[in-house]
């Protein structure tokens, strides 16, 4: 096997993880203002640092801040693109684990002015992510992908009065995200990747039904999806590459929506113009590798096997029979192996210690080494 040297990685996780008590007093200080912004920012320092110091003795040859900066890993972008602001309707989410239901408010969006981009979003994250990794880790940095703002809220959260029609409002967030794209690139980015829920999600004839709902054509959402994201990448930079991460919800363990990737498959693998896909297969919610078989040559599939949902360990032997599952569909040069999601897509995290997240990662490596060789 073909020892990857540059992302995606043989050995690779999604990005957000368990943030350190100490940082969740700091937040909780800054909130009742018993410290200032400049005793947070110094809090989430000292946390990035071991957080990426853990990353490094765990064997990753990818790094990120954990998102420790962040509440949500995606409104916390998403407000500060020019045009776009905090809605004061909550929106409803149900998410589903074992134990039953979790009912998630978080509040809505509305895009009332012009969609744009006034300055590089996260660029001072990433720079200081860039500035303590070493040689030996490539630093990744996450960030939503642009079908997140339409699918938050769908038609009537676009003023009508701003975009008649649609399809500018469209063109709009594409050249936001080229824009977005092409900063983060001159910060020295060589990894980003687009965290998408939507494309998972649409495989589920329920999240379908939702979109029609809100307005949308649920059999063309995400052929749309995919190509407002094509033109926000057409002019990437050379030396950056782009991945996506799809998964069906992840908010304290428990999740949106289930169904294999059938329904998305062949636009994704062949139409979605980016260098590989970090792809949730942790459970039967995600289906089966059969979708697989769409993937060309030349792209990458990161395989999410490992839960981040809960702490018990998976096993080599299982993860390497997965991964020979999934090989019958791609090959397995194509292949990589990482986390299913995120270990805290919000501030709060999934129900696991940060002794299990570790464990997690030094299992993924200890098993890509196996197949591949890293």
């Amino acid at each position: 096997m073909t020892v990857r040297t540059t992302p995606p990685f043989r050995a690779d996780h999604v990005g957000s993880l368990l943030r350190p008590a100490e940082l969740h007093r700091a937040r909780e200080d800054f909130a009742r203002g018993a410290i200032g912004a400049g005793d947070l920012k110094a809090a989430e320092d000292s946390a990035i640092r071991d957080v990426v110091a853990m990353q490094r003795a765990a064997g990753l040859r990818s790094a990120t801040d954990g998102e420790f900066r962040r509440a949500s890993w995606h409104m916390d972008f998403i407000y500060q693109l020019d045009g776009i602001s905090r809605s004061d309707e909550k929106l409803h989410v149900q998410f589903h684990n074992a134990a039953g239901d979790i009912e998630f408010s978080p509040a809505g969006l509305k895009v009332d002015g012009k969609v744009g981009l006034s300055g590089t979003i996260f660029g001072d994250h990433f720079t200081f992510l860039k500035s303590i990794v070493d040689q030996t880790q490539t630093p990744k940095q996450t960030i939503p992908s642009p079908s997140m703002i339409y699918y938050r809220g769908g038609r009537r959260a676009v003023s009508e009065q701003v975009y008649p029609d649609l399809e500018d409002f469209y063109t709009d967030l594409a050249a936001a995200y080229a824009k977005q794209i092409a900063g983060m690139a001159e910060l020295g980015c060589t990894y980003l990747q687009l965290d998408d829920t939507s494309l998972a999600y649409l495989n589920d004839p329920a999240q379908r039904r939702m979109v029609a709902e809100m307005g949308g054509d649920p059999d063309k959402q995400h052929v749309r999806n995919i190509k407002t994201m094509n033109a926000a990448l057409a002019g990437r930079p050379e030396g950056l590459t782009v991945t996506t991460h799809l998964c069906r919800g992840n908010f304290r363990s428990s999740w949106v929506a289930s169904g294999g990737y059938d329904f998305v498959a062949d636009a994704l693998f062949n139409e979605l113009d980016v260098d590989g896909y970090f792809l949730e297969f942790d459970d039967e919610r995600s289906g089966g590798f059969e979708p697989l078989r769409f993937v060309p040559k030349g792209k990458y599939v990161v395989l999410g096997l490992v839960t981040t949902k809960r702490g018990e360990l998976e096993t080599v032997d299982s993860l390497r029979r997965r991964i020979d599952q999934a090989a019958r569909y791609v090959d397995l040069d194509q292949l990589c192996l990482s986390g299913q999601c995120g270990f805290s897509s919000t501030e709060e995290g999934n129900d696991l210690t940060p002794g299990e997240q570790k464990a997690k990662l030094e299992r993924i490596v200890e098993t890509a080494e196996l197949v591949w060789g890293r």
